[in-house]
């Protein structure tokens, strides 16, 4: 009976979806973690009104996001990835140019009636690049190809880690790092890059800022500043350990409802989470979270063509490293790098560029259905 009922109920949303070419599995995976930001947000928050209507918002807004993005073809991104990244490697000049700065980094552009950050848009302009470049060649690529693509990524990334934001540049190498990986590259090409990037690690280490290698000092022992560089990370394994098993309850942590916890609604807000629900709410997070990865993946598994295969695997995978460098930080795996924990963390910049990723997905996805596959 309940069956009966249920499938004329189902099938319009289903066909409604269709036509907003939204896949209805990855939809409900995403609603659920919105649902469990907002959650956990609220109790990170101090229960904040105003902090949720907020967030509310950037939820709507980046949902609106992810339907606009839905809408667009293969070919409409594939034509455009040039034209895209060309555009964003010349908005990053110019923010080292005549870019806006705040809390000592330089990294917006105001252009009057809104500010602009164009790190955000090369989080998706980097791996549509990089796809671009590999979708017409014979794969796997030789050296040269592999070079050439490995070029589109360093010129984007250090012009990011220049402002600085260390955090977005690691985001933006990966993005494009995977598609470089995914489009077949040889060992031989392999290893001579790992040791180029292990001789590099010495200069790299010689232009960090003293900010940032005071944040890899207090990695590796954070107990040498604990009222200093190390209290956020000291606070956040003590708000982890004392979750236990099944956590103290919402709203019941005391890291975050005495304020010991610092930046618990953005960058730390895991902990609260971690906290509140313990070991058991965590793996369940951490289900949710695989859940929409591999979903991801799967839609890059049946992607068209090789541009969307590439870009397919490059957006799940760039979901996975937000949730894997954010869990890492905040638990003492990784040094603090600031990149937030994703559709959880408060803010709306990060979110609308992920959502812009997923409507990429859906599209991909949609174009696949249409082609008679499904």
């Amino acid at each position: 009976m309940i069956e009966t009922v249920s499938q004329p109920v189902a099938r319009p949303v289903r066909q409604f979806l269709q036509r907003l070419h939204i896949d209805p599995l990855l939809l409900v995976l995403l609603l659920a973690l919105t649902g469990v930001g907002l959650l956990v947000l609220y109790s990170a928050s101090g229960q904040s009104e105003v902090r949720m209507t907020r967030q509310l918002l950037r939820f709507g807004v980046a949902y609106l996001v992810l339907i606009g993005f839905a809408q667009l073809r293969i070919n409409t991104l594939f034509t455009w990835s040039p034209i895209i990244y060309l555009a964003g490697v010349g908005f990053l000049l110019l923010v080292l140019l005549l870019g806006s700065e705040g809390k000592g980094a330089q990294r917006w552009l105001d252009l009057g009636l809104l500010r602009f950050q164009p790190s955000e848009l090369m989080k998706l302009a980097v791996p549509m690049m990089v796809a671009f470049h590999f979708s017409e060649r014979r794969l796997p690529p030789n050296s040269r190809e592999v070079l050439t693509g490995l070029a589109l990524v360093l010129v984007p990334t250090m012009l990011v880690y220049l402002q600085p934001d260390l955090g977005t540049a690691v985001l933006i190498a990966f993005s494009g790092l995977v598609v470089v990986f995914t489009a077949g590259i040889r060992w031989r090409t392999l290893s001579i890059a790992g040791l180029l990037a292990a001789g590099a690690a010495p200069l790299l280490w010689h232009f960090m800022h003293d900010y940032q290698k005071k944040r890899v000092m207090v990695f590796l022992k954070p107990e040498t500043d604990p009222l200093g560089a190390g209290y956020h990370i000291i606070q956040s394994k003590i708000a982890l350990g004392s979750g236990g098993w099944h956590g103290k309850g919402w709203l019941e942590g005391s890291q975050a409802q005495l304020a010991f916890l610092p930046e618990q609604s953005t960058d730390f807000i895991f902990s609260v989470f971690g906290e509140e629900f313990g070991l058991v709410g965590v793996l369940s997070l951490f289900l949710l979270y695989l859940l929409i990865v591999m979903r991801g993946l799967y839609i890059a598994w049946r992607a068209p063509d090789t541009y969307s295969r590439l870009l397919a695997t490059s957006l799940s995978m760039t979901f996975f490293i937000y949730f894997f460098v954010n869990v890492g930080m905040v638990s003492g795996l990784l040094p603090v790098v600031g990149v937030p924990l994703p559709l959880v963390s408060y803010g709306g910049t990060s979110m609308v560029t992920l959502m812009a990723g997923f409507g990429m997905l859906m599209g991909i996805h949609n174009q696949h259905r249409l082609l008679g596959h499904e």
